[in-house]
Protein backbone atom coordinates (compact mmCIF):
# COMPACT_ATOMS: atom_id res chain seq x y z
CA UNK A 1 0.00 0.00 0.00
CA UNK A 2 1.19 3.50 -0.79
CA UNK A 3 1.38 5.93 2.10
CA UNK A 4 1.78 9.69 1.84
CA UNK A 5 3.90 11.37 4.50
CA UNK A 6 4.73 15.06 4.84
CA UNK A 7 7.90 16.15 6.57
CA UNK A 8 8.55 19.74 7.61
CA UNK A 9 12.33 20.25 7.71
CA UNK A 10 14.87 22.99 8.16
CA UNK A 11 15.90 24.25 4.74
CA UNK A 12 19.60 23.37 5.04
CA UNK A 13 22.25 21.77 2.92
CA UNK A 14 22.21 17.96 3.12
CA UNK A 15 18.77 17.47 4.72
CA UNK A 16 17.29 15.85 1.61
CA UNK A 17 20.31 13.54 1.34
CA UNK A 18 19.96 12.45 4.97
CA UNK A 19 16.26 11.68 4.54
CA UNK A 20 16.83 9.79 1.29
CA UNK A 21 19.68 7.94 3.01
CA UNK A 22 17.38 6.92 5.84
CA UNK A 23 15.03 5.25 3.35
CA UNK A 24 17.74 3.59 1.26
CA UNK A 25 19.65 2.30 4.29
CA UNK A 26 16.56 0.40 5.39
CA UNK A 27 15.68 -0.81 1.89
CA UNK A 28 12.52 1.27 1.47
CA UNK A 29 11.79 2.76 -1.91
CA UNK A 30 10.49 6.30 -2.24
CA UNK A 31 7.77 6.11 -4.89
CA UNK A 32 7.36 9.89 -5.09
CA UNK A 33 9.11 12.89 -3.58
CA UNK A 34 8.27 16.59 -3.82
CA UNK A 35 10.17 19.29 -1.93
CA UNK A 36 9.80 23.06 -1.79
CA UNK A 37 10.17 26.03 0.50
CA UNK A 38 7.23 27.08 2.65
CA UNK A 39 6.14 30.64 3.37
CA UNK A 40 9.18 30.71 5.64
CA UNK A 41 12.28 30.26 3.42
CA UNK A 42 14.12 28.62 6.35
CA UNK A 43 11.66 25.69 6.26
CA UNK A 44 10.95 23.18 3.49
CA UNK A 45 7.92 20.93 3.02
CA UNK A 46 8.53 17.41 1.74
CA UNK A 47 5.80 15.11 0.51
CA UNK A 48 7.04 11.53 0.40
CA UNK A 49 5.09 8.58 -0.98
CA UNK A 50 6.39 5.23 0.20
CA UNK A 51 5.08 1.76 -0.55
CA UNK A 52 5.05 -0.52 2.49
CA UNK A 53 2.97 -3.57 3.22
CA UNK A 54 3.11 -3.51 6.99
CA UNK A 55 1.81 -0.75 9.28
CA UNK A 56 4.74 -1.47 11.65
CA UNK A 57 7.21 -0.56 8.92
CA UNK A 58 5.39 2.74 8.36
CA UNK A 59 5.58 3.48 12.09
CA UNK A 60 9.31 2.69 12.04
CA UNK A 61 9.84 5.07 9.12
CA UNK A 62 8.03 7.88 10.94
CA UNK A 63 10.02 7.27 14.15
CA UNK A 64 13.30 7.30 12.24
CA UNK A 65 12.33 10.53 10.47
CA UNK A 66 11.45 12.17 13.80
CA UNK A 67 14.92 11.30 15.13
CA UNK A 68 16.67 13.36 12.46
CA UNK A 69 17.80 16.68 13.92
CA UNK A 70 16.61 18.84 11.00
CA UNK A 71 13.07 17.37 11.01
CA UNK A 72 10.43 19.63 12.57
CA UNK A 73 7.28 17.53 12.10
CA UNK A 74 6.18 14.32 10.39
CA UNK A 75 2.57 13.86 9.27
CA UNK A 76 1.11 10.61 7.97
CA UNK A 77 -1.88 11.26 5.72
CA UNK A 78 -2.99 7.60 5.69
CA UNK A 79 -5.83 8.13 8.16
CA UNK A 80 -6.22 11.91 7.88
CA UNK A 81 -8.61 13.81 5.70
CA UNK A 82 -6.49 15.42 3.03
CA UNK A 83 -6.25 16.59 -0.54
CA UNK A 84 -3.53 15.28 -2.81
CA UNK A 85 -2.61 16.30 -6.32
CA UNK A 86 0.04 15.71 -8.93
CA UNK A 87 1.10 17.83 -11.90
CA UNK A 88 1.81 16.20 -15.26
CA UNK A 89 3.19 17.56 -18.53
CA UNK A 90 2.59 15.33 -21.55
CA UNK A 91 4.04 15.77 -25.03
CA UNK A 92 1.90 14.19 -27.75
CA UNK A 93 1.82 13.92 -31.52
CA UNK A 94 -0.94 16.14 -32.76
CA UNK A 95 -2.32 17.38 -36.06
CA UNK A 96 -4.79 20.21 -36.50
CA UNK A 97 -7.29 17.65 -37.90
CA UNK A 98 -7.49 16.16 -34.38
CA UNK A 99 -8.23 19.49 -32.70
CA UNK A 100 -11.85 18.75 -31.68
CA UNK A 101 -10.99 15.26 -30.49
CA UNK A 102 -8.13 16.62 -28.36
CA UNK A 103 -10.21 19.51 -26.97
CA UNK A 104 -12.96 17.09 -25.91
CA UNK A 105 -10.41 14.88 -24.17
CA UNK A 106 -8.79 17.83 -22.37
CA UNK A 107 -12.14 19.29 -21.26
CA UNK A 108 -13.11 15.94 -19.75
CA UNK A 109 -10.10 16.16 -17.38
CA UNK A 110 -9.71 19.93 -16.92
CA UNK A 111 -6.38 19.68 -18.73
CA UNK A 112 -4.85 22.51 -20.76
CA UNK A 113 -3.03 22.66 -24.05
CA UNK A 114 -0.08 24.89 -23.14
CA UNK A 115 1.94 24.63 -26.37
CA UNK A 116 1.29 23.60 -29.95
CA UNK A 117 4.19 23.74 -32.37
CA UNK A 118 4.19 21.82 -35.63
CA UNK A 119 3.01 18.29 -34.95
CA UNK A 120 3.73 18.42 -31.21
CA UNK A 121 1.44 19.52 -28.39
CA UNK A 122 2.23 19.82 -24.69
CA UNK A 123 -0.61 19.21 -22.24
CA UNK A 124 -0.71 20.25 -18.57
CA UNK A 125 -2.97 18.73 -15.94
CA UNK A 126 -3.07 18.79 -12.17
CA UNK A 127 -5.26 16.26 -10.42
CA UNK A 128 -5.70 13.10 -8.46
CA UNK A 129 -3.69 10.07 -9.45
CA UNK A 130 -6.68 8.14 -10.84
CA UNK A 131 -7.76 11.11 -12.97
CA UNK A 132 -4.26 11.45 -14.39
CA UNK A 133 -4.11 7.72 -15.11
CA UNK A 134 -7.36 7.96 -17.11
CA UNK A 135 -6.15 11.04 -19.02
CA UNK A 136 -2.91 9.30 -19.97
CA UNK A 137 -4.91 6.32 -21.18
CA UNK A 138 -7.07 8.61 -23.35
CA UNK A 139 -4.04 10.50 -24.71
CA UNK A 140 -2.41 7.29 -25.96
CA UNK A 141 -4.56 7.56 -29.09
CA UNK A 142 -2.54 10.66 -30.06
CA UNK A 143 0.84 9.07 -29.37
CA UNK A 144 2.55 10.08 -26.13
CA UNK A 145 6.12 11.17 -26.90
CA UNK A 146 7.22 12.25 -23.42
CA UNK A 147 5.84 12.43 -19.92
CA UNK A 148 7.02 14.39 -16.86
CA UNK A 149 5.33 14.20 -13.45
CA UNK A 150 5.81 15.95 -10.17
CA UNK A 151 5.64 13.94 -7.03
CA UNK A 152 2.37 13.85 -5.15
CA UNK A 153 1.57 16.91 -3.05
CA UNK A 154 -0.72 16.59 -0.05
CA UNK A 155 -2.34 18.88 2.50
CA UNK A 156 -4.57 17.98 5.44
CA UNK A 157 -7.81 19.87 6.08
Amino acid sequence: MRHTISVLVENKFGVLARIAGLFSARGYNIASLAVSETLDPAISYMTIVVEVEDEKILEQIKKQLNKLIDVITVTDFTKKEHVDRELVLVKISYSSKEKNKLENTLNKYAARLILHKGDIAIIEVAGEQEQIKQLLHDLQQFGIKELVRTGRLAMAY
